[in-house]
């Protein structure tokens, strides 16, 4: 099935490969972790699922692009080691990159949840040569529609309205864009790896932070942190905004 991908990548790395698996999650894309006959380990990006694979070429270009620039900070990312955006010789967009160390959770504490902050923080410090595409919003109009089963349609009446105004006035920031748990590689309660960079863009820092809030507020329930956002967090995380 991904015979092409796979010949591709042992082309790419020098080193046929040996052993493929699929890795679980990846909303957007087939993730393949690869083994090749040097003893390396490494992950194919295939974008295969729409409507990203409409958008694959531009989608795997900006991680490359986002790769490259974290290579050189703490950030913990994977490193790109080739890209067919195209798919000339993958049949899908594709980008291949180092497997990071560490393993995924399903769920987050406080403790997580004050790595995170802590690592949110380190990627807003980034500041690139050249600023990534201005963020773009995902709750267009089309989207704003009061669902049946809330208790609280006033409160979504009123979320709709504050996102038909004018976004607020921001410093332009470094961002991750899909910052949540479900995107970090963990060793117990330490981040070892940030992966899933193809949004990556500029804007405000409180956009990381709602986003990764909301996902996280939803993987902890019945039982969330006892608190939302550590209140410790520096500006740069959107620290000030989500405090309990």
């Amino acid at each position: 099935m991904f015979a092409g991908a796979i010949a591709w990548a042992g082309t790419t790395l020098g080193s046929p490969v040996s052993d493929w698996a699929r890795l679980s999650g990846g909303l957007t894309s087939t993730m393949l972790a690869l083994s090749d006959t040097s003893g390396r380990r490494s992950v194919l990006r295939l974008m295969t699922n729409e409507p990203w694979r409409t958008h694959g070429a531009a989608l795997t270009t900006r991680e490359q692009a986002a790769q490259e620039v974290l290579a050189s900070t703490p950030v913990p990312a994977p490193i790109s080691l080739g890209l067919d955006a195209e798919g000339a010789a993958a049949g899908e967009s594709a980008h291949l990159m180092s497997r990071l160390p560490g393993g995924p959770t399903v769920g987050v504490d406080d403790a997580s949840l004050a790595a995170m902050a802590e690592m949110l923080a380190t990627i807003h410090d980034v500041q690139p040569s050249e600023p990534f595409r201005i963020y773009q919003s995902w709750a267009w109009e089309a989207k704003w529609a009061v669902p049946r089963w809330t208790g609280h349609p006033a409160s979504w009446q009123h979320a709709f309205e504050l996102l038909a105004e004018e976004p607020p006035a921001y410093e332009p920031t470094f961002l991750h864009r899909d910052f949540s748990h479900r995107n970090l590689l963990w060793n117990g309660s330490a981040i070892s790896g940030v992966v899933d960079w193809v949004e990556t863009s500029t804007g405000p820092a409180w956009l990381d932070a709602a986003h990764a809030a909301t996902i996280c507020s939803f993987a902890s329930v019945p039982s969330p942190p006892s608190r939302s956002w550590p209140p410790t967090v520096p500006k740069s995380a959107g620290g000030p905004i989500f405090t309990g």
